[in-house]
């Protein structure tokens, strides 16, 4: 038992060095150049304009943990999980794995002591700004950022599609949908509906080639703005996805209440979030909480810490469905 408790503690002392070691691969788009078959490392490094001998080592390290397979020859094949890494999987992980390495957000996990300590993002405490104002000054890296939000919407349209049945609505507002892949997917199973995509101006620039992609262009209006200040009117069905979480309890109020203001009193509020679970379960959940913290100054929530929001936004909780392994869609109802 002692020997385990140790292996398995060192196993998550080191963790960072796993993660930083995927964003190396995904950076080099490992899992998409092993999509047709086994490759040996020195194609592999010829393929991404890798040093032969060190991509050997850090595919060898990978395999050692499962992302990859190593056979004879230091050649590599993929795994259920690399499968995940590619980029056309349909539950990708590829773009979060290119994000989270990137040296702002490695170098603000590096100061989750100064949050701990104070109840401050380590972000703004080492950068004098928000995140958000960060990268929309940093072309590339909002890049980055919104292919990682594109392709954990695209892994997630089926489950939410699944746990709601938007065939009762007629017009569907997704309200900070980035480049609009959840709506493009619950347009798309529902040939009846209407949508309106609204975020950032800086971060809608690319959604229309993403609707016409999915055929629902024509359907879809996109609508730049900020929702702290005025969210489109005219939908039934108001979806927000993994969007509360980014803001702490006065901002996320003043969300809700801006949505508020948009909606009929027959309209329907969909948050679709990460739901803490209870004491000594969901690490997922609760890791994504401390990445809240450090990143944002925010926090992953309960369904009554959420119900409680509503509340006090005016709305009153209907109930909540889970989408997926990670995610709740949690309706509400205009108070």
């Amino acid at each position: 038992m002692a020997v385990n408790a140790l292996s398995d503690l060192t196993r998550l002392i080191n963790g960072y060095q796993v993660s930083q070691s995927i964003h190396v691969a995904a950076r080099l788009g490992i899992a998409d150049r092993l999509s047709r078959g086994p490759l040996s490392s020195n194609e592999l490094a010829q393929l991404s304009g890798s040093h032969p001998r060190t991509l050997y080592r850090l595919l060898r390290a990978l395999a050692s943990v499962g992302v990859f397979h190593e056979a004879e020859n230091n050649t590599f094949s993929l795994t259920s999980m690399g499968e995940c890494l590619r980029s056309d999987s349909p539950t990708p992980l590829d773009g979060w794995a290119a994000y989270v390495g990137r040296p702002y957000a490695w170098q603000a996990w590096g100061h989750l002591e100064h949050s701990v300590r104070t109840g401050e993002s380590a972000f703004r405490h080492l950068n004098g700004q928000s995140v958000w104002e960060y990268r929309s000054t940093r072309p590339n890296e909002n890049a980055i950022f919104n292919r990682a939000m594109t392709a954990n919407s695209r892994g997630a349209i089926e489950a939410i599609i699944a746990a709601c049945d938007f065939s009762s609505f007629r017009h569907v507002a997704d309200i900070g949908g980035g480049e609009g892949q959840l709506l493009a997917g619950i347009l798309a199973a529902n040939k009846g509906l209407r949508g309106t995509l609204f975020d950032q101006p800086h971060v809608v620039g690319k959604a229309a080639e993403v609707l016409n992609q999915h055929g629902v262009a024509d359907r879809c209006e996109i609508v730049g703005g900020s929702f702290f200040e005025t969210i489109p009117e005219g939908a039934d069905a108001y979806v927000m996805r993994a969007i509360i979480h980014d803001w702490d309890d006065n901002e996320a109020i003043a969300i809700l209440k801006a949505c508020r203001r948009a909606m009929t009193a027959d309209a329907r509020l969909l948050l679709i979030e990460r739901v803490v679970e209870p004491p000594n379960e969901g690490p997922i959940s609760k890791f994504s909480d401390l990445n809240m913290l450090v990143m944002l100054g925010a926090l992953e929530r309960s369904y009554d810490e959420y119900s409680a929001l509503c509340r006090t936004a005016g709305f009153e909780m209907r109930g909540t469905a889970r989408a997926g392994s990670h995610f709740q869609v949690m309706e509400a109802v205009p108070t």
